[in-house]
C-alpha cells in the first residue's frame, strides 16, 4: 500500500527511541571525529615519512589511510540513518576528537609512535560508544563498532610490532 503525502511520517520509527539514537549518535560523532583525525594524520606521515624505513612506511600509511576513508563514510551514514546529522568540519572534529592535529613533521619512528596512540584512542573512543548501542538494542551500530575494534586492533598491533 503506497502512503499518500498527507500520511507521510516526518518522524524516525526504526525501533529505536529517539532518547536512544541521540545517544548513539553522540557516541559515533565522537568515533567519526577520531577517525578523521587519525585519517588525516595518517595521510600526512604517508607524504612525510622519511628514513631507511620509507618505502614499508609509505605504503604501510597508505593502506591504513585508505581503509579509514570508507569507514569514515559508514559511521557518518550511520549517525545520519539514526536521524542526526554528523560532524563534518574541522572546528567540528578538534571539539569532538581526542586525537590531535599534527604541526610538525615528525622523524619516521615518532610518526609510528603517535600512530599507535591514535589508534589506541579510537579503540578506547569506540569501546565508549557500546554501552549506548547495547541499550538501545541497536545491532546495527554495534556492528559497526566491532569492525572498527577489530581494524584499529590489529593496526596498534602492527604498528606496535615496528617499534620493537
Amino acid at each position: 500500500m503506497e502512503i499518500t503525502k498527507s500520511e507521510r511520517k516526518s518522524s524516525i520509527d526504526i525501533g529505536i527511541p529517539e532518547a536512544d539514537r541521540a545517544e548513539i549518535s553522540k557516541g559515533l560523532s565522537k568515533l567519526l571525529a577520531d577517525s578523521y583525525m587519525v585519517y588525516v594524520k595518517t595521510h600526512n606521515y604517508h607524504w612525510n615519512v622519511t628514513g631507511p624505513h620509507f618505502h614499508s612506511l609509505h605504503a604501510m600509511f597508505e593502506e591504513q589511510y585508505s581503509e579509514l576513508a570508507p569507514a569514515i563514510d559508514e559511521i557518518a551514514e550511520r549517525i545520519r540513518a539514526l536521524g542526526f546529522f554528523a560532524p563534518g568540519s574541522f572546528k567540528a572534529f578538534s571539539k569532538l576528537s581526542k586525537i590531535t592535529e599534527e604541526e610538525e613533521v615528525p622523524d619516521a619512528m615518532t610518526m609510528v609512535e603517535n600512530l599507535v596512540r591514535a589508534n589506541e584512542q579510537l579503540l578506547q573512543t569506540a569501546r565508549e560508544a557500546l554501552p549506548a548501542c547495547e541499550s538501545g538494542n541497536d545491532e546495527a551500530s554495534l556492528d559497526l563498532l566491532t569492525q572498527r575494534l577489530q581494524v584499529h586492533s590489529k593496526t596498534a598491533w602492527m604498528l606496535r610490532s615496528i617499534l620493537q
